[in-house]
Protein backbone atom coordinates (compact mmCIF):
# COMPACT_ATOMS: atom_id res chain seq x y z
CA UNK A 1 0.00 0.00 0.00
CA UNK A 2 1.26 2.97 -0.89
CA UNK A 3 2.43 5.45 2.20
CA UNK A 4 0.54 2.19 4.36
CA UNK A 5 2.23 3.34 7.77
CA UNK A 6 0.06 6.62 7.55
CA UNK A 7 -3.25 5.28 5.93
CA UNK A 8 -3.56 1.45 7.25
CA UNK A 9 -4.50 2.11 11.05
CA UNK A 10 -2.36 -1.04 11.75
CA UNK A 11 0.31 0.27 10.50
CA UNK A 12 -0.39 3.74 12.03
CA UNK A 13 -0.08 2.21 15.13
CA UNK A 14 3.25 0.51 14.31
CA UNK A 15 4.42 4.36 13.64
CA UNK A 16 2.98 5.57 16.73
CA UNK A 17 5.01 3.48 19.03
CA UNK A 18 8.47 2.93 17.03
CA UNK A 19 8.69 7.11 17.09
CA UNK A 20 8.83 8.96 19.96
CA UNK A 21 9.56 12.25 21.46
CA UNK A 22 13.61 13.35 19.90
CA UNK A 23 16.02 15.54 19.05
CA UNK A 24 14.40 16.73 16.37
CA UNK A 25 10.94 17.12 18.26
CA UNK A 26 13.33 19.55 20.85
CA UNK A 27 14.91 21.36 17.57
CA UNK A 28 11.33 22.26 16.09
CA UNK A 29 9.98 23.03 19.69
CA UNK A 30 12.95 25.48 20.55
CA UNK A 31 12.45 27.23 16.69
CA UNK A 32 8.41 27.62 18.15
CA UNK A 33 9.80 29.20 21.50
CA UNK A 34 11.60 31.68 19.26
CA UNK A 35 8.08 33.65 19.24
CA UNK A 36 5.91 32.76 22.87
CA UNK A 37 2.16 31.81 22.50
CA UNK A 38 3.12 31.33 18.44
CA UNK A 39 -0.13 30.57 15.77
CA UNK A 40 1.28 27.28 14.79
CA UNK A 41 0.67 25.34 11.59
CA UNK A 42 2.17 21.52 12.27
CA UNK A 43 1.74 20.28 8.22
CA UNK A 44 1.83 16.54 7.90
CA UNK A 45 0.82 16.55 11.20
CA UNK A 46 0.90 12.67 11.55
CA UNK A 47 -0.59 11.36 14.61
CA UNK A 48 0.19 14.24 16.44
CA UNK A 49 3.81 13.78 18.31
CA UNK A 50 4.63 17.46 17.98
CA UNK A 51 1.65 19.04 17.21
CA UNK A 52 0.47 18.20 21.11
CA UNK A 53 4.11 19.26 22.29
CA UNK A 54 3.84 22.23 20.89
CA UNK A 55 0.22 22.85 22.27
CA UNK A 56 1.46 21.52 25.55
CA UNK A 57 4.09 24.51 25.33
CA UNK A 58 1.13 27.26 24.76
CA UNK A 59 1.16 27.59 21.15
CA UNK A 60 -1.88 27.56 19.49
CA UNK A 61 -1.90 24.73 16.78
CA UNK A 62 -3.28 23.65 13.89
CA UNK A 63 -2.35 20.13 12.63
CA UNK A 64 -3.46 19.48 8.77
CA UNK A 65 -2.62 15.91 7.49
CA UNK A 66 -4.18 13.83 4.41
CA UNK A 67 -4.40 10.73 6.23
CA UNK A 68 -7.91 10.03 8.27
CA UNK A 69 -5.96 7.33 10.17
CA UNK A 70 -3.06 9.34 11.51
CA UNK A 71 -5.57 11.85 12.49
CA UNK A 72 -7.51 9.60 14.14
CA UNK A 73 -4.43 8.25 16.10
CA UNK A 74 -3.88 12.24 17.40
CA UNK A 75 -7.57 13.11 18.66
CA UNK A 76 -7.60 9.74 20.23
CA UNK A 77 -4.46 11.39 22.71
CA UNK A 78 -4.47 13.41 25.50
CA UNK A 79 -4.51 17.34 24.70
CA UNK A 80 -5.95 16.65 21.70
CA UNK A 81 -9.08 19.33 22.48
CA UNK A 82 -6.38 21.80 22.55
CA UNK A 83 -5.53 21.47 18.82
CA UNK A 84 -7.18 22.06 15.70
CA UNK A 85 -7.00 19.11 13.42
CA UNK A 86 -7.87 19.32 9.79
CA UNK A 87 -8.12 16.44 7.19
CA UNK A 88 -6.60 18.35 3.84
CA UNK A 89 -3.43 19.91 2.79
CA UNK A 90 -1.26 23.22 2.42
CA UNK A 91 -4.16 23.90 0.34
CA UNK A 92 -6.45 23.96 2.93
CA UNK A 93 -4.35 26.39 5.10
CA UNK A 94 -6.42 29.96 5.97
CA UNK A 95 -4.68 32.94 4.67
CA UNK A 96 -2.54 34.83 7.09
CA UNK A 97 -3.36 33.23 10.05
CA UNK A 98 -0.16 31.61 11.48
CA UNK A 99 3.29 33.07 12.69
CA UNK A 100 4.90 30.25 11.92
CA UNK A 101 4.72 26.73 9.73
CA UNK A 102 6.63 23.73 10.94
CA UNK A 103 7.24 20.29 8.90
CA UNK A 104 8.91 17.75 10.89
CA UNK A 105 9.68 14.50 10.30
CA UNK A 106 10.75 15.00 6.51
CA UNK A 107 7.29 15.64 5.35
CA UNK A 108 9.11 17.84 2.72
CA UNK A 109 10.70 14.63 0.78
CA UNK A 110 7.36 13.50 0.03
CA UNK A 111 6.39 16.25 -2.16
CA UNK A 112 8.29 14.34 -4.82
CA UNK A 113 7.81 16.61 -8.23
CA UNK A 114 8.85 20.40 -8.25
CA UNK A 115 5.65 21.57 -9.26
CA UNK A 116 4.31 20.05 -5.91
CA UNK A 117 6.94 21.27 -4.03
CA UNK A 118 6.24 24.51 -5.28
CA UNK A 119 2.61 24.57 -5.06
CA UNK A 120 2.57 23.77 -1.27
CA UNK A 121 5.36 26.12 -0.62
CA UNK A 122 3.22 28.72 -2.06
CA UNK A 123 0.19 27.80 0.14
CA UNK A 124 2.71 27.86 3.25
CA UNK A 125 3.65 31.34 1.99
CA UNK A 126 -0.29 32.62 1.78
CA UNK A 127 -1.06 31.44 5.24
CA UNK A 128 1.71 32.96 6.75
CA UNK A 129 1.29 36.09 8.24
CA UNK A 130 4.44 39.03 6.85
CA UNK A 131 7.40 38.34 8.72
CA UNK A 132 5.96 34.38 9.51
CA UNK A 133 8.50 31.69 9.46
CA UNK A 134 8.92 28.57 7.58
CA UNK A 135 10.65 25.65 9.42
CA UNK A 136 11.50 22.44 8.05
CA UNK A 137 13.66 19.06 7.60
CA UNK A 138 15.09 17.26 4.71
CA UNK A 139 17.88 15.29 4.03
CA UNK A 140 21.40 16.17 3.07
CA UNK A 141 21.66 13.96 0.03
CA UNK A 142 24.74 13.86 0.28
CA UNK A 143 24.79 11.63 3.43
CA UNK A 144 23.20 9.00 1.08
CA UNK A 145 21.13 7.91 3.80
CA UNK A 146 19.39 5.55 1.65
CA UNK A 147 22.41 3.18 1.66
CA UNK A 148 21.75 2.64 5.22
CA UNK A 149 17.97 1.70 4.06
CA UNK A 150 18.82 -2.25 4.06
CA UNK A 151 16.82 -5.26 5.95
CA UNK A 152 20.34 -5.61 7.70
CA UNK A 153 20.85 -1.89 8.79
CA UNK A 154 17.00 -0.79 9.70
CA UNK A 155 15.88 -3.86 10.87
CA UNK A 156 13.78 -3.17 14.43
CA UNK A 157 11.44 -4.59 16.80
CA UNK A 158 8.93 -2.38 17.56
CA UNK A 159 6.68 -2.79 21.15
CA UNK A 160 2.81 -2.27 20.70
CA UNK A 161 0.43 -0.36 23.53
CA UNK A 162 -1.14 -4.03 23.61
CA UNK A 163 2.39 -6.31 24.42
CA UNK A 164 2.49 -7.65 20.75
CA UNK A 165 6.13 -7.05 19.01
CA UNK A 166 6.42 -6.47 15.37
CA UNK A 167 9.16 -6.56 13.42
CA UNK A 168 9.87 -3.52 10.70
CA UNK A 169 12.60 -3.20 8.24
CA UNK A 170 13.58 -1.51 4.95
CA UNK A 171 14.40 -2.16 1.21
CA UNK A 172 15.20 0.42 -1.18
CA UNK A 173 13.57 -0.23 -4.57
CA UNK A 174 14.38 2.30 -6.56
CA UNK A 175 16.97 5.69 -6.71
CA UNK A 176 17.15 8.05 -9.76
CA UNK A 177 19.66 11.02 -9.80
CA UNK A 178 22.47 9.80 -7.25
CA UNK A 179 25.59 10.15 -8.37
CA UNK A 180 28.75 8.48 -7.45
CA UNK A 181 30.63 10.90 -5.93
CA UNK A 182 29.32 13.87 -3.80
CA UNK A 183 29.13 17.91 -4.74
CA UNK A 184 29.05 20.40 -2.88
CA UNK A 185 26.41 21.93 -1.39
CA UNK A 186 25.88 25.03 -3.87
CA UNK A 187 26.09 22.95 -6.97
CA UNK A 188 23.45 21.68 -9.42
CA UNK A 189 22.53 18.50 -9.31
CA UNK A 190 20.61 16.14 -10.90
CA UNK A 191 17.30 15.66 -8.82
CA UNK A 192 17.20 12.80 -6.45
CA UNK A 193 14.18 10.72 -5.63
CA UNK A 194 14.67 7.25 -3.83
CA UNK A 195 11.37 4.58 -3.62
CA UNK A 196 11.58 2.12 -0.51
CA UNK A 197 9.42 -0.58 0.81
CA UNK A 198 9.04 -0.75 4.76
CA UNK A 199 7.91 -4.12 5.93
CA UNK A 200 6.12 -4.64 9.11
CA UNK A 201 6.01 -8.42 10.13
CA UNK A 202 3.20 -9.08 12.84
CA UNK A 203 3.28 -12.21 15.17
CA UNK A 204 0.45 -14.15 13.87
CA UNK A 205 3.23 -14.05 10.41
CA UNK A 206 0.98 -11.35 8.68
CA UNK A 207 3.53 -8.65 6.71
CA UNK A 208 1.85 -5.67 5.48
CA UNK A 209 4.30 -3.28 3.17
CA UNK A 210 4.28 0.26 3.01
CA UNK A 211 5.43 1.84 -0.27
CA UNK A 212 6.69 5.37 -0.76
CA UNK A 213 8.99 7.51 -2.74
CA UNK A 214 11.10 10.65 -1.16
CA UNK A 215 12.92 13.38 -2.47
CA UNK A 216 16.59 14.48 -1.48
CA UNK A 217 17.08 18.46 -2.69
CA UNK A 218 20.33 19.83 -2.85
CA UNK A 219 20.78 22.84 -0.77
CA UNK A 220 21.10 25.25 -3.97
CA UNK A 221 17.41 23.54 -5.29
CA UNK A 222 15.69 24.33 -1.56
CA UNK A 223 17.34 27.73 -1.41
CA UNK A 224 16.25 28.25 -5.07
CA UNK A 225 12.44 27.49 -4.27
CA UNK A 226 12.38 29.12 -1.30
CA UNK A 227 13.08 32.21 -3.27
CA UNK A 228 10.82 31.46 -5.88
CA UNK A 229 7.87 31.17 -3.51
CA UNK A 230 8.97 34.34 -2.22
CA UNK A 231 11.06 33.21 1.75
CA UNK A 232 14.23 34.57 2.37
CA UNK A 233 16.18 31.51 4.08
CA UNK A 234 17.90 33.22 7.16
CA UNK A 235 19.38 29.98 7.96
CA UNK A 236 20.22 26.32 7.37
CA UNK A 237 21.85 23.77 9.86
CA UNK A 238 23.31 20.37 9.28
CA UNK A 239 22.09 18.93 12.94
CA UNK A 240 19.52 18.80 15.27
CA UNK A 241 22.09 20.45 17.60
CA UNK A 242 22.66 23.83 14.55
CA UNK A 243 25.81 22.26 13.60
CA UNK A 244 26.73 23.55 10.17
CA UNK A 245 25.81 22.41 7.17
CA UNK A 246 28.14 18.94 6.48
CA UNK A 247 29.05 18.80 10.23
CA UNK A 248 25.69 17.54 11.91
CA UNK A 249 23.26 14.42 11.20
CA UNK A 250 23.39 14.70 7.32
CA UNK A 251 19.95 16.95 7.31
CA UNK A 252 19.14 20.60 6.09
CA UNK A 253 17.21 21.88 8.78
CA UNK A 254 16.03 25.26 7.20
CA UNK A 255 14.80 28.54 8.77
CA UNK A 256 12.77 30.66 6.36
CA UNK A 257 10.76 33.98 6.35
CA UNK A 258 7.93 35.23 4.21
Amino acid sequence: MLHGEFLDPRLVAVYDAAYRWGLDDDFFRSVAAETPGARVLDLGCGTGRLTLGLAAAGHTVTGIDPAPASLAAARAKSGAEQVTWVDGTAANAPDGAFDLVVMSSHVAQFFVTDDAWARTLADLHRSLVPGGRLVFDTRDPRARAWERWNPADSRRTVLLPDGRTVTTWTEVTAVTGAEPAAKSAADPAPPVSVGFTLHHLFPDGTELLSEATLRFRTEHELRTSLRAAGFAVERIHGGWAREPVGAGDGEFLVLARR
